[in-house]
């Protein structure tokens, strides 16, 4: 079970401050190790598949495919390169399965975002919490994804939180118009994958188990 490490999370679905330990607390699970199987590809609609989908977006640079490795394997590897398409990582355990779906954040792939909504059961949007000059971009962005599924649960990350400058999550909350997002499940998670480091931050590790609890609550 994990318990509120740090000022990291913001649960944004009741009132920042006082509904925050609840909800962090309401979401404790605990799990096992995971065995991810990989698939790279990219198409034109959306991907048929039996098991449940955590769709995983933000504009290029923001880190998803470091993030989203952490959170499928549960292992640091920070030599990845850029996902040019798309970048499926499939777990099973027991009688679950979960797809971390990722698709590149170049403009040319954007429009392939809105494609696999459907299949979503949550949205993971990474921001790279270090370029403020991007926030406008993603702000929008996010909110076109958004207004086609007015009750998918969202779970923002605010990634490379150990760079010199990154913003806070509190100001990535209004940046972004977090308190604009409707009626559904909402998370802010300050993150980042350093080298050198020899465990997840525990951003991450909240992150991975929110949305693990997350998934089998929509099942």
């Amino acid at each position: 079970m994990f318990g509120f490490r740090e000022a990291g999370v913001l649960g944004a679905s009741v009132a920042l401050a006082g509904g925050l330990a609840y909800l962090i607390w309401n979401y404790a699970s605990s799990y096992g190790e995971n065995k991810p199987e990989m698939r790279c590809a990219l198409q034109s609609r959306p991907a048929e598949s039996s098991g449940t989908q955590v769709l995983v977006l933000g504009l290029d640079g923001a880190g998803k495919t470091s993030l989203l490795h952490c959170l499928a394997t549960s292992s640091l590897e920070l030599d990845l390169q850029p996902t040019q398409g798309l970048n499926a990582l499939s777990i099973n355990r027991e009688d679950l399965q979960i797809e971390f779906l990722e698709i590149g954040g170049k403009e040319e792939l954007r429009p392939y975002w809105k494609k696999y909504m459907p299949r979503a059961l949550v949205l993971v949007f990474v921001v790279d919490s270090s370029s403020p000059q991007l926030f406008p971009l993603a702000k929008m962005l996010l909110h076109e994804l958004l207004a086609s599924d007015p009750h998918l649960p969202l779970m923002v990350l605010a990634n490379k939180q150990d760079l010199p400058g990154a913003c806070s999550i509190t100001d990535l909350h209004d940046a972004l118009s977090l308190s604009e997002v409707g009626d559904r499940r909402l998370f802010l998670i300050s993150t980042h994958v350093k080298q050198g480091e020899a465990e997840l931050s525990s951003g991450v590790q909240d992150a991975q188990d929110l949305i693990i609890q997350m998934v089998c609550d929509r099942r």
